[in-house]
């Protein structure tokens, strides 16, 4: 299995949140817009710079998708048992996502839950997360807020479309200190956060410090969660099919029944009793994916599960799965699930 290294960055005040603070108030504006406006304007503002922000179908199948993997045994038994293990957040977002990854979830620490409260600073939190997700795109990546705190995200595909991510974090890589908390004091302050310091200071340090060697590790098991995803995330796509039109319904049983035959849209019409030209537009608006594709992953599929009989040799299920060329399957098999069969079995039987 390759390993997935971290890169990890500091976010000074002026990249995280985008504001001057001027000399004479010490008071945070962005430009000459004063800090009065609402949470909802500043998250607009900020969501217009967003690149993943652009709503299109891509962006509905992505939620749909995460949506279904979050609502996945596996993933809310994964969510629990390393929340109860590790003590921090997890979560799981579509890529068009545009919140605060850990509010509100049960291991969300206090003291990010209290600065969320102010507009001000809950847009310093969401242009973090904004810049955090535009360098995670291919590989985990962590960034340090001004105010110390570490989140991490790292990125869950589809093959090779970017479907998600998955983050953890709220904690301190290094000790904070007294003088840490000062600054971050008066800096709340004049976000407008007003609470009592013995509060504040309680909060700020009830986060949990990992050593490197610590976050690294906590990182590495949220890489190989996030690689299961993606492989969870294809066979979510085969499987879904809730308030389809039945011949939909009937193309996908005549598939998956006749998926080692050589299995044209004509073929596929023809058996459901359509036109190609309907089938295929048909077809294509329902799972937002073509016939083709649709195909091709219902065969990986089943060749995942021919992959854990160590006595059947790659190019034996290429074929039997309905494939005509082992070529052709290894670059199928990688295009979905990002390694080639060869790779995948490895990982499987720990080879």
């Amino acid at each position: 299995m390759q390993t997935t290294f971290v890169r990890q960055e500091t976010v000074g005040p002026a990249e995280a949140v985008n504001f001057n603070f001027r000399r004479d108030s010490g008071v945070a504006v962005r430009g000459e817009q004063r800090a009065g406006d609402s949470a909802l304007n500043k998250e607009m503002a900020f969501k217009n710079k967003n690149p993943f922000a652009a709503p299109n179908s891509n962006d509905n199948r992505n939620r749909a998708l995460i949506e279904a993997l979050r609502n996945s045994k596996v993933y809310q038994e994964y969510e629990r048992a390393f929340g109860e293990t590790t003590g921090l957040p997890v979560a799981l977002n579509p890529v068009e996502s545009w919140q605060l990854p850990h509010h509100g979830g049960r291991f969300e620490n206090a003291f990010c839950a209290m600065i969320s409260q102010k507009s001000r600073a809950c847009s310093a939190c969401l242009q973090l997360q904004q810049s955090l997700l535009e360098k995670a795109t291919n590989e985990a990546c962590t960034m340090t807020c001004q105010l110390g705190k570490s989140d991490t995200a790292m990125p869950v595909k589809l093959g090779d479309r970017l479907i998600g991510f998955l983050h953890t974090g709220q904690i301190f890589r290094k000790k904070p200190t007294e003088s840490q908390f000062d600054r971050v004091a008066k800096l709340t302050s004049g976000w407008g956060l007003d609470v009592e310091r013995k509060k504040l200071r309680e909060a700020y340090f009830s986060a949990r410090v990992l050593s490197s060697k610590e976050h690294e590790s906590a990182v590495k098991l949220l890489t190989i969660f996030a690689q299961h995803l993606s492989m969870l995330s294809n066979q979510v796509l085969v499987q879904q099919g809730n308030s389809e039109p039945p011949v939909i319904t009937r193309a996908k049983e005549f598939i998956h029944e006749h998926q080692t035959e050589e299995l044209t849209l004509g073929i596929v019409a023809k058996a459901v009793n359509t036109s190609t030209f309907y089938f295929c537009k048909m077809f294509k608006k329902v799972t937002g994916i073509n016939y083709t594709d649709y195909l091709s992953r219902v065969r990986i599929e089943k060749s995942k599960n021919l992959l854990l009989n160590p006595n059947l040799r790659v190019s034996e299920i290429a074929f039997e799965v309905g494939f005509q060329s082992l070529t052709h399957f290894n670059r199928v098999f990688k295009k979905i699930l990002g390694q080639s069969p060869t790779e995948y079995r490895t990982q499987l039987l720990g080879h």
